[in-house]
C-alpha cells in the first residue's frame, strides 16, 4: 500500500484561500492520507514567511501528517540559466515547514552547463541527496508541468542524463504528474517507462477537455491510463491526489480516493 498525500487544491482553490491550508489538515488525516501538499500559489505573502511556515509545520505534525512544499517557481529560467535565488528560497521555505519534499517546476533546462552549479548550491544548503546533507533535510524534486518548457520528456531525460554524467545521479528526484503530460502532447506511459528510475513522488489525476481547455478531474475506478502509469512507476513512492473533490461530499470523496489510490 502506497502512502497517499492530498494536494491542497483538491479541496478547492477558493476554499484554501478562504480558510487557509491548516483548516484541511483534519479532513486529510480523517480520510486516511499520510501527507498534505502545501501550495505556495494558494498563500498570501505573509503566510509564506518562515515564522508562519514553522507554525504551519507544527500544525501538520500535530495532525500526524508529513508535508510537501510546492512552488510554481522553476529550477531553470527562460534563458536556460539556473534559478539560484528561487531554488534557495524554495528550500528555505520547505525547511521552515519541515517538508519531506520541496517541489519546483523544471522550467527551461536545455543542457549540461549548469549541473555542476546545481550540485554546488545543493551541497551548500545541505539538502537530502547532497554529499553533506543536513539532518531532516528536504529532498528537491522537479515536476513535469503543463507548459512546453518544463513539460517535455526530452528535457527530463536530458536532465537526468546530465546528472549521471556529472556523477550527481541522485542529487534531485522527480515528481511525475500523470495528467500533465497530456497538456504538452507527450505519451504518459512512454514517459513513465523512461523516467521511472528517478520518480520519488507521483501526482495522480485524469484530464478532460481538449487543447488549452483541459482540466483535471477524478480518475474513474478503472481508469486505464492511471492504472497503467502507476504499474510502470515505482510502487514504493508516495502518490498525491491532485484532482478536485466533489464540493457536496468532500470528506466522502477524500476517503474514497485515498483508499483507491493507495492500492491502485
Amino acid at each position: 500500500m502506497a502512502e497517499v498525500a492530498i494536494v491542497a487544491s483538491a479541496f478547492g482553490a477558493g476554499s484554501i484561500w478562504r480558510d487557509g491550508h491548516a483548516a484541511w489538515f483534519g479532513a486529510t488525516k480523517a480520510a486516511g492520507a499520510f501527507a498534505f501538499e502545501v501550495r505556495r500559489e494558494l498563500m498570501h505573502d505573509a503566510d509564506a514567511q518562515p515564522e508562519a511556515l514553522r507554525a504551519l509545520g507544527t500544525a501538520l505534525a500535530g495532525a500526524g501528517l508529513w508535508s510537501v512544499w510546492s512552488t510554481p517557481d522553476t529550477l531553470y529560467a527562460d534563458d536556460g540559466a539556473l534559478n539560484e535565488a528561487e531554488l534557495r528560497l524554495a528550500v528555505e521555505c520547505g525547511r521552515a515547514l519541515g517538508a519531506r519534499f520541496v517541489k519546483l517546476q523544471l522550467g527551461s533546462f536545455a543542457g549540461e552547463a549548469h549541473v555542476a552549479r546545481l550540485a554546488a548550491i545543493l551541497e551548500e544548503i545541505g539538502v537530502k541527496g547532497a554529499k553533506q546533507a543536513e539532518p531532516n533535510a528536504p529532498r528537491v524534486v522537479v515536476e513535469n508541468g503543463q507548459l512546453e518548457q518544463g513539460g517535455k520528456l526530452a528535457q527530463f531525460t536530458a536532465l537526468f542524463r546530465a546528472l549521471r554524467a556529472g556523477d550527481e545521479a541522485s542529487l534531485i528526484g522527480m515528481t511525475f504528474d500523470i495528467g500533465n503530460w497530456q497538456w504538452t502532447g507527450e505519451a504518459p506511459l512512454m514517459a513513465a517507462v523512461a523516467l521511472a528510475p528517478y520518480v520519488e513522488y507521483i501526482h495522480c489525476k485524469a484530464v478532460e477537455g481538449e487543447g488549452a481547455r483541459r482540466f483535471a478531474c477524478a480518475p474513474a475506478a478503472d481508469d486505464p491510463l492511471c492504472r497503467a502509469a502507476l504499474a510502470r512507476l515505482p510502487s514504493n513512492v508516495p502518490r498525491g491526489i491532485e484532482f478536485p473533490f466533489d464540493e457536496q461530499r468532500v470528506q466522502e470523496d477524500a476517503a474514497r480516493y485515498v483508499t483507491w489510490l493507495a492500492s491502485a
